[in-house]
């Protein structure tokens, strides 16, 4: 595998990749790697272990339960919850771990770990190196009563995380129709439960997992389902989730998708309304649309920039003290209520804003005018030199042709030998043209 952590904890192919043997000795390794930063001083440690319902998470929280018990770690297993919801519990319970076992969005063969430090914040690059050097080291093990135990914890969790939910909301939903695609996913049950407790009148699809449908043709990878089932049901929304939970994309009454970069910015509103947007700003990736930035400008509202990624959303928001940050994908971060991506959060926010305006999704979306955006892969070239002389002349002449209204964006691939063009313009055919023009000069100028 390479380095074993991603910019999302471990993941790859659960068996192969991602074993019992990974998944034992990573927690042995996060037990020891934390009680040497004094996380654990003065207490017996105590985590929080949860999963979505990806059968391998079986055997995979099992070891994870094992490994952070055999260092004298005391475990929560609360079964099959989504991530948020774990992040939730490690800060509500005041546990030392949390750990999720979950892919998220990616097909059912692939697993992962993900361990959250106390607080339920992700741990740090730093912590999280740490960890995978000291895997598989000699130590002395805890014995007698020194050493952990295992509570299962299947049904009180999910109504806490519930109950913490529908707290966030101070609009009720009564008369709103909601449709929720689960994904057959770690939020089936806690998902209609949350926006049923707030009020909607709620259909639900996708919400039988076996251990093998996981994001399977449905969920926010895949809303076709979601956008018939919301004209079918004469719905006023719809919202899908993916396969952990932690992100959330909407469909509205007319079955149109509205993305995350509309959620966002319905929400950015809503909050600066209120006088509640810390520093009056919204935090992004690179990948939002253009749009959504001009639609912030005209709002008032300030837009802070980062590398594509959760992580980097999350860094910036904890630096600058921001409340307010996503993803295209419907990965976005309530500061204000959770530490991580949530999309029943999202889900309950964006409805009850609905209702409190008496405006349609469909209204409220159309805030942020989405530019004509054109992704041009462009392979076979060396990726490390996108810094290329001529190849940045050829940027600046692009972007001062597409003025206030266009922009040009080169990302090399992190794996592959390949740079990414995205161009966003006025129009479709302006895009177009604009992006096929500089892949050429990338496949010219970058050849290998």
């Amino acid at each position: 595998m390479g380095r074993l952590f991603g910019t999302d904890g471990i993941r790859g192919l659960a068996n192969r990749d991602v074993t019992a043997e990974v998944a034992l000795d990573a927690s042995v390794a996060a037990a020891h790697v934390l009680a040497t930063t004094g996380a654990f001083a003065g207490h017996r440690p105590r985590a929080v272990v949860g999963r979505d319902p990806r059968s391998s998470g079986e055997f995979l929280s099992a070891a994870v339960a094992a490994g952070l018990a055999s260092a004298g770690v005391d475990v929560d297993n609360v079964g099959v919850l989504p991530t948020p919801a774990v992040a939730y519990l490690t800060a509500a319970r005041g546990v030392d771990i949390g750990v999720v076992l979950s892919a998220s969005h990616n097909p059912m063969p692939d697993n992962g770990i993900k361990f959250l430090a106390r607080g339920g914040h992700k741990l740090d690059d730093e912590l999280e190196a740490a960890i995978e050097a000291r895997m598989g080291e000699v130590w002395d093990r805890p014995l007698g009563a020194d050493v952990g135990r295992i509570r299962m914890d299947l049904s009180l969790s999910g109504q806490q995380y519930v109950d913490h939910l529908v707290s966030t909301v101070t609009t009720r939903l009564e008369g709103l129709r909601i449709v929720i695609d689960c994904a057959n996913g770690a939020a089936s049950e806690v998902g209609p439960s949350a926006l049923r407790e707030a009020g909607a009148d709620v259909v639900v699809i996708n919400a039988s997992p076996d251990g093998r449908n996981i994001n399977e043709a449905c969920g926010s990878t895949h809303p076709e389902q979601l956008q018939a089932a919301v004209v079918a049901a004469h719905a006023d929304l719809g919202v899908a989730l993916d396969g952990d939970a932690d992100r959330c994309l909407a469909v509205d009454a007319t079955g149109t998708l509205v993305d995350g970069d509309q959620i966002m910015g319905i929400l950015a509103i809503a909050l600066h309304d209120r006088g509640d947007l810390p520093h009056d700003t919204l935090v992004t990736t690179v990948m939002s649309n253009l749009g959504l930035r001009i639609a912030m400008r005209d709002a008032g509202i300030a837009t802070v920039e980062t590398g594509v990624g959760d992580r980097y959303v999350l860094e910036a928001m904890r630096a600058g003290g921001y409340g307010l940050g996503g993803e295209q994908s419907g990965h976005i971060i309530l500061a204000a209520h959770a530490t991580t991506g949530d999309g029943l959060l999202t889900a309950l926010q964006l409805a009850a804003r609905v209702v409190e305006t008496g405006r349609t999704l469909a209204d409220l979306a159309g805030v942020v005018r989405r530019l004509p955006q054109t992704l041009v892969n462009v392979s076979g070239v060396d990726r490390t030199r996108t810094d290329d002389a001529v190849l940045a002349e050829a940027v600046a002449l692009a972007e001062k042709g597409l003025g206030d209204t266009g922009r040009v964006l080169l990302r090399p691939s992190g794996t592959e030998a390949l740079v990414r063009v995205m161009v966003e313009a006025a129009t479709q055919d302006e895009a177009d043209r604009v992006a096929h023009e500089l892949a050429d000069v990338v496949r010219t100028r970058l050849a290998l």
